[in-house]
């Protein structure tokens, strides 16, 4: 299983259209367009799953840089999520331990 990465999407560009330019490549077992949470609108990139390895290079080599719907696409193998708790840090001292005072 190969999890590519397809960054500068069009905001237009749907789940079938994204589907269907890496189906010209192969079988494509799952699209995932990113979106915003708070309006639902398309973020511009999307992650593709393909099972067969030499299909999947063969669409990132056929598709980084190509033009689709108007823009150079950039395709490339994911990288693996960052483990971790999301990079939020100590947000604004929440759950922070309070010191007695010393008298």
């Amino acid at each position: 299983m190969k999890n590519i990465f397809v960054g500068n999407l069009d905001f237009a560009a749907t789940d079938s259209s994204v589907r269907a330019m890496f189906e010209q490549y192969g079988t494509v077992d799952r699209v995932n367009l990113v979106t915003d949470r708070d309006t639902g609108r398309s973020r511009g990139f999307a992650f593709v799953e393909m099972s067969d390895t030499q299909e999947a290079e063969r669409a990132i080599a056929g598709l980084n840089g190509a033009d689709f719907e108007g823009r150079a696409l950039n395709v490339n193998e994911a990288r693996p999520k960052p483990q971790g708790g999301g990079g939020r840090g100590n947000a604004g001292g929440f759950g922070r331990q309070r010191r007695e005072p010393r008298w």
